[in-house]
Parts: C-alpha cells; structure tokens; sequence
C-alpha cells in the first residue's frame, strides 16, 4: 500500500504550504556538482489556464529557485475515462487548450500535449531528466487513479524516481479540500463554519509568475489542432457543441468582468433576486463550464466579488455562498465519500427511506431512452430535458425538478440516480463535475439535505412537484422559452450540416 501523501513542510513562496502535498519524496542520487538542474514539468488537467494558478505557481517558484527549466504537460484521457466526455465537452476543452498553447508559446513556455492520455508522464519525466512533477487536483476517481499509477511507476523505478519529487497542488479550491475539513461533511450548515474560519488565509491575490531560465531541452511535437479537434470529436459521440459560451481564459474572464455582458458589472444585482427562476436566465453567472474546466480560477472570481460587494451586498453574498460554499462542499464530498455516484454514498438514513419505497407503485414508469427523447406526459420537464440536449445547461432549478420526477418515474433509486448521471454527464457542458454528481445525490438521495415528511416513493426525501414549480414561476413562459432555444439549435445544426456538404463538395 502506498504511503499516505504529506502536506509539504516547505513550500516556496508564495503557495501556502498546505496548499501543496509530497506524493513522492525525492530520493536517491542528486544531480552531481555543476550539472544542469532537472526542469519542473507542470501535469496540467483540472486548472486549464496560465493566470492564477497555484500549481503553476508551485511548479514555476520551485524552477526559479533552482535556476530549472520549466514546462507543462496536459494528457488527454483515453477511453474508457473519455467514454462519458461527448463531441459538446471535448469540443469546449481542446479549443479552450488550443487558445493556452499559443499563450504558453507567446510566453516561450513549453506546452506538451500527450495524446496517449497520463500513461505517458512517467516516459516524459524520464526523458527530460525532470526534478519535479507538480500535478493538479480533482477528487474525482479516474484521475485520482492515473495519479496513483504514475506515482506507483516512478515509485518503483528507482533510475526515474532519483532525486525527483512529486507534488500535488489544489489550485481548483479557494480553501484547499484536505485543509477545509478532514472529513465528509453532512450539510453546508457544517461546513461553513469550517470554510469561514480559515477563508481569509487563503482567499489572497495572486503574484506574478516568477521568470525561470529558458527552456533548452526536448520540444514539444507541433499540434495540427484543426485536425487534432476534427479527430477527437469525430470519434467522440455527436452531441452538438455550444455556441453561447467561447472557449478560453480571455472568454472567462470577458464572462466575469466584460464591459458588454459582464457577470460582476452588468449583470450581479439581479443575482439575489431572480437566480431562483428559469425564466430569467441572465440573471445567473454563466461562469459554470469556464469553472468546470478550469479556465478562469474560482478564487478570482471570489476576488472580483469582493471588490464589488459595496454594489449589492446581497447579490455577491449569495454568489460567494455558491461559488465558495456550495461548489467546494462537492469537492469535499467526492474526495471524501469513494462512491459518490451511487446510493452507497448515500446516508444511512436516505438509503433506508429510498430502498423502504422502492416498490412503491409510480404512475409513470419511463425508460432511459424515453427520458432522453423528453418523451414523457410532463411538459415541463420535457422543457428541462430539452434545454439541456439542445443548449448544453439547465436552470439549477430545474435540474432539482428533472432528477425528482426521474426518481418518481423509474423502478428505483438506483435506476434512477443512474439516469440521472447518464443524462447529465452526457448533455450538460459543465458534465462529470463534482457539483453535478452532488446536484443528482441531494436530489435522489437526499444528500446534503434533511429528512421531510414521508410520502409514497420519496419516503423521507425532499419531495417537488408541477404546482409547486408553477406557484415560483411563470411555467409556460419557461416551456415557451425553450421551444426558442430548440428551434435555434436545430436550424444551426442543419447550417452547420449543409456547410460541411459544400466544404466536402469543393475539396
């Protein structure tokens, strides 16, 4: 069994020390005297961007300090990881990375891309005679996995382990997740606490990458990225990509800060009091797949926030409970609850209630496939299902609605949680995030929750229904909406079709 990773006793300014984890000590031989330092090489995955990033701080304060080089590396997962990535997200990550290998290249920054997923690091590693790997963090089981396996295969090379040192830096979470609590929390009640008592100490503003000596070692292959993008998102299943939401870190930030459409100058004061209704969609921040993907820094935005609190209190309020709360309270429960996609990481409590009403009689009882055609005798929810097929992101209320009516309407809790992560991960452009597995379990499961009175499937689980959703909301107006957004998507994906005919046509 390998050793329990360390919180790094020295960390070089200025990442907070319990900020960085030691996967691997270094060991064996140093470099002899006057030899060129090993480079630090950066495995970029979860935080795909160059400003504010404490792993690339880490990775960048460790190469000036020792007069190395420095790089950064993104291996593309391969199947079965990708299995659940569609056409839409793959589209979104590389022509998001395509934007960061030309910044990394202005900044004379070597970009890596392994196309043969993390299996290749340890190789890498090897041939550029690397002190230091310097990996980023996702509590999520496949990269924790691919981590565990290329520390396991330097671990056991002793030629590639010599003198080189492994570190893990949470650059994703404003309060790293092991430095925010040491447990799986039960409610946001209990975490918040925690998260306020240590905020300040981390939520502080960026310094500037440091300079480190010229790159002078292998370079990186030339990346045809037309078709590297044609290639991936041929293979990958034909889920159309999005066109409200550009790829990038200048895209992110334009989201947050833009002088036309801005989140934090245009748009904010709205957020307190119309974010709970989906027919007002542009009171939301539309910062979601920018985080998910890592390509604007949640600590950034919390920064930004602040500035602007004297503007509407409230409004930034509610926007830092999600942002900071809410979105690390996932993390917390991915890192610490291993089956956080199924009814195992349930509490005891909800497991009970779900499985003392699983063979209660439903109404309705739909298949998957039903489900995802929207073919179901509830408009409103069709509406939400459609919303997500065709626009790639569903009003966080109506995700609430979507997974509760999924439960009532399928044999089980377990078919239905299952669904629900299907249906999720397959449409939604922020998909395999930890939010959206917490999103399905507080809905199913009741995670994050407490227990409500006890009715027929639902047991003790938070119960929604259609009158409810029309009591908060104008429920046509929402179908109506929708309706616009399918018509717009249909007719771009026929232009879309028809332009691939001519371009096929004229080659």
């Amino acid at each position: 069994m390998a050793p329990a990773p360390t919180t790094a006793t020295i960390s070089p300014a200025p990442v907070h020390p319990n900020r960085v984890r030691v996967l691997l000590p270094g060991q064996g031989d140093q470099p002899a005297a006057g030899a060129r330092p090993g480079p630090v090489l950066y495995w970029m995955l979860r935080d795909q961007r160059l400003a504010d990033n404490w792993a690339l701080l880490h990775a960048a304060t460790l190469a000036a300090a020792s007069a190395a080089p420095l790089a950064v590396a993104f291996p593309l997962f391969p199947k079965p990881f990708l299995l659940s990535a569609r056409r839409r997200q793959l589209g979104f990550l590389l022509r998001g990375l395509r934007r960061l290998a030309a910044h990394a290249a202005d900044r004379r920054l070597p970009f890596f891309f392994l196309t043969g997923g993390p299996a290749e690091i340890p190789a890498l590693l090897r041939r550029l005679g690397a002190s230091a790997l310097v990996a980023d963090f996702s509590p999520l089981r496949p990269v924790r996995q691919a981590l565990d396996a290329v520390v396991s295969d330097l671990r056991h090379d002793a030629a590639a382990a010599a003198g080189l040192t492994v570190y893990q830096v949470d650059a994703h979470n404003i309060v790293p997740v092991w430095a925010a609590s040491p447990k799986l929390e039960y409610s946001a009640r209990t975490f918040r606490g925690k998260m306020n008592k240590v905020l300040d100490e981390y939520l502080v503003e960026f310094p500037e990458l440091p300079e480190v000596v010229p790159w002078d070692r292998e370079q990186p292959e030339d990346i045809d990225w037309d078709v590297l993008i044609d290639t991936v998102c041929r293979e990958a299943e034909d889920v159309p990509e999005i066109d409200w939401c550009e790829p990038g870190e200048a895209a992110a930030m334009e989201a947050l800060l833009g002088g036309k459409d801005g989140f934090l100058v245009k748009r904010v004061k709205s957020y307190d009091t119309d974010r709970n209704y989906p027919t007002k969609p542009k009171a939301l921040s539309g910062l979601s797949p920018y985080l998910h993907f890592g390509q604007i820094s949640a600590q950034r935005c919390a920064i930004e926030a602040k500035k602007r609190r004297h503007l509407s209190p409230k409004s930034v309020d509610a926007f830092l409970e999600e942002l900071i709360i809410r979105r690390e309270l996932a993390d917390n429960f991915c890192y610490y609850q291993p089956h956080y996609d199924t009814l195992a990481g349930a509490w005891d409590w909800a497991r009970k209630t779900l499985q003392d009403h699983a063979s209660d009689k439903r109404e309705h009882i739909y298949t998957r496939e039903q489900l995802e055609s929207a073919k179901t005798a509830d408009h409103l929810w069709n509406a939400s299902q459609l919303e997500m097929v065709h626009h790639g992101k569903m009003h966080g209320f109506m995700r609430m609605y979507w997974a509760k009516k999924i439960l009532e309407w399928t044999s089980g809790p377990e078919e239905a949680l299952s669904i629900a992560i299907y249906l999720n991960d397959k449409y939604h452009i922020d998909g395999r995030d930890p939010s959206g597995y917490v999103g399905c379990m507080w809905s199913i499961c009741g995670l994050h929750d407490q227990g409500w009175k006890e009715r027929p499937i639902f047991g003790k689980i938070r119960y929604m229904n259609y009158a409810g959703c029309k009591r908060k909301f104008d429920a046509d107006a929402y179908i109506s909406y929708v309706k616009r957004l399918v018509t717009q998507s249909k007719k771009r994906k026929l232009d879309e079709s028809l332009n691939s005919v001519v371009k096929y046509a004229k080659s």
